[in-house]
């Protein structure tokens, strides 16, 4: 049998079943569909998750005050160490020539009221370099004054959120505001739409340092940011600043160092599991629908025994008996997985369309892979009805038994 004649055969058998041939596809269709969009969903998070730790750039170290080897856990959140780690210890770092900017941070949430207003949001203590580190706007006003950092001031900077509850469309800038028990002179308003690694700069207010720590009754910090002189001296910029600490608690290494790349690589590690994950689960979607193709073809080798009898007794082979039931399954499974194609484009598109700011996209091998695994679907499930329609009699086959 000529291929041209074994595809027209395999064809016209399909169309005639429609009611089979269409649930067949809506099941395959909607196995590659999802695996696709799964697949779209995992990488998504990867990159946006990437993407939001490079904007702090790949020049960045994060100091935390604690270390594994010293406290026998992991680092503590806010300075439960053997030694603070404080402004001075920060500020010492910028003696070495790797490091170019320093920001040490203090953290806590507290009620900011104004008139008869309140709104509890996170307070951050740092300095100037803060705002370029983090690559945070202001869009009014200014940023924290140019200050030693050990100095206090009661001056605020308000996230775009917070401003708009407290004062709604009048200008705050020189008005006061309450934080806690201590008042504040608004000096500036953070961009409006600022969102950092989950942390919606909205509701954000921006103190110095020294006032934070006085407002929490703080003594250590929180954490320090540090920005080498260039992604090339971040490892000397690592070494510097553990030296410096070293010198200044006698000799104790006390503090843990994150790069911004080693976090970046056990994100992307993380993500990357849980995409190939979460399509292999999805993957299981596409073998149901490789035993709904063998239901479908066996239910089809009972309806056309007198077929199959004919085509044997004109001198059909079991191997072309064979070939042709393989053939109508790869169609089925090919023409399903298309559709799933289609729909999982549409789909991308959509959710593109609704959410502008999430990196909604499937990498080139999930479609690929999705379009492999259906096909080899439909194959490997096709084969137990064709061996059952190849192996007919054709005598009995066309008495009808």
């Amino acid at each position: 049998m000529r291929l041209p004649d074994l595809l027209a055969l395999a064809s016209r058998s399909v169309f005639e079943a429609r009611t089979r041939t269409l649930l067949t596809l809506l099941a395959m269709s909607i196995g590659v569909a999802s695996v696709v969009l799964l697949t779209a969903l995992g990488e998504g998070a990867r990159r946006y998750v990437i993407g939001e730790f490079e904007q702090l750039g790949t020049d960045l170290l994060i100091m935390l005050p604690g270390r594994t080897e010293t406290t026998g856990g992991p680092p503590p959140l806010f300075g439960q160490t053997p030694r603070d780690l404080t402004i001075d210890d920060s500020q010492a770092l910028l003696r070495e020539p790797s490091i170019i900017k320093v920001a040490p941070i203090t953290v806590g949430n507290a009620p900011v009221s104004h008139a008869n207003l309140e709104r509890e949001v996170t307070i951050v203590g740092s300095t100037p370099d803060f705002f370029p580190i983090r690559r945070i706007r202001v869009g009014v006003g200014r940023q924290l004054p140019d200050i030693p950092a050990d100095r206090q001031s009661n001056v605020i900077v308000l996230g775009a959120a917070l401003k708009q509850e407290l004062f709604g469309r009048h200008n705050p800038l020189g008005r006061w505001v309450r934080v806690n028990d201590r008042r504040f002179r608004v000096i500036g308003i953070l961009a409006p739409g600022g969102e950092s690694l989950g942390t919606d700069l909205g509701d954000m207010a921006i103190i110095p340092v020294a006032s934070a720590q006085a407002l929490f009754n703080s003594p250590s910090l929180f954490r320090v940011l540090i920005q080498a002189s260039a992604k090339e001296d971040i490892e000397a910029a690592r070494q510097a600043a553990i030296k410096t600490i070293r010198l200044r608690h006698d000799g104790e290494d006390d503090v843990t160092i994150i790069s911004q790349d080693a976090m970046l690589g056990t994100f992307d590690r993380i993500l990357r599991a849980l995409t190939y994950t979460v399509s292999g689960i999805a993957a299981i979607s596409l073998a149901v629908a490789g035993i709904l193709i063998m239901n479908v073809m066996l239910v089809a080798v009972s309806q056309r025994v007198a077929e199959i009898g004919l085509l044997k007794a004109l001198g059909g082979s079991e191997r072309q008996v064979l070939r042709l039931f393989l053939t109508e399954s790869i169609m089925l499974a090919g023409a399903g997985a298309f559709i799933g194609i289609v729909l999982a484009g549409l789909g991308i598109l959509l959710v593109n369309q609704l959410y502008p700011g999430f990196p909604f996209a499937a990498p080139l091998w999930a479609p690929l892979a999705a379009v492999g695994v259906a096909l080899s679907a439909g194959l490997l499930f096709g084969v137990l009805p064709a061996r059952r329609a190849a192996r007919l009699d054709p005598v009995q086959a066309l008495s009808g038994r």
